[in-house]
């Protein structure tokens, strides 16, 4: 298809697309940005109009890929897999990952810091728990490794799995402390804490809890609690 640009019109709906006429027939829409190079009376080839349209669809897909990347950094397989929801061709997906990566808005490594970050500082988990959510983000195991010795540096695993004990401990007053482990630990656990860590921050709650609230355990099964093993 070609033909001589008879029309450009401001679509009602969206200030920023334009509908464009060939030959006194509407032929295709375009982004305000495209469309401001286009005149009345120009002669559109094949291949020209099939350049505008392919800007045009990458352009817009970008756009939905910022609108993604509102909330929070995205890993480029969470913004492949969104734009891909969208029906959106795959290489038009490449060459807007290319373009956000070029300008640093999507970057794997950055996005893995950010997450284990925001994880310890407000959801203290543990690193086969952290390992996994950033596997299912899509971020490879090199990056993923990278992150977590990064984090260490920061993030001290024993202390955040006491500071997740600690967040919780409280929903456990008035239980025994073979209870409170049990329960603890377990919570613990589905954190992705390993059985060390679990158990030292149980120990060091425990021991925290009876010193500053006598009542705070019952004093059912209190003997020899650190033989009792986590679930």
């Amino acid at each position: 298809m070609s033909g001589t640009v008879s029309g450009l019109e401001i679509q009602k709906k969206n200030k920023e697309r334009v509908n464009v006429y060939l030959d006194g027939e509407f032929a295709f829409g375009l982004s305000l940005l495209e469309a401001v190079q286009l005149r009345k009376g120009q002669t559109l080839s094949e291949s020209d109009i099939a350049a505008l349209k392919a800007r045009d669809e990458t352009g817009r897909a970008y756009e939905r890929a910022i609108q993604f990347l509102g909330p929070r950094p995205r890993s480029a397989a969470e913004i492949r897999g969104h734009l891909a929801e969208k029906e959106i061709d795959a290489a038009v997906i490449d060459a807007v990952i290319t373009k956000l990566e070029g300008i640093g808005y999507v970057d794997d490594a950055a996005f893995a810091n950010f997450w284990l970050s925001n994880r310890q500082e407000f959801h203290p988990e543990g690193e086969r728990a952290l390992r996994f959510e950033l596997r299912q983000k899509g971020v490879e195991s090199s990056v993923i490794d990278a992150a977590l010795e990064a984090s260490r540096e920061t993030f001290e695993p024993s202390e955040a799995a006491y500071r997740a004990a600690r967040d919780k401990a409280r929903r456990y007053a008035g239980t025994d402390r073979r209870t409170f482990r049990t329960k603890l630990g377990s919570f613990l656990t589905r954190r992705g804490f390993d059985y060390a860590m679990t158990r030292s921050a149980i120990d060091r709650l425990i021991e925290e809890l009876a010193a500053s609230d006598a009542r705070f355990f019952t004093e059912h099964d209190e003997q020899d609690e650190h033989d009792t093993d986590q679930e």
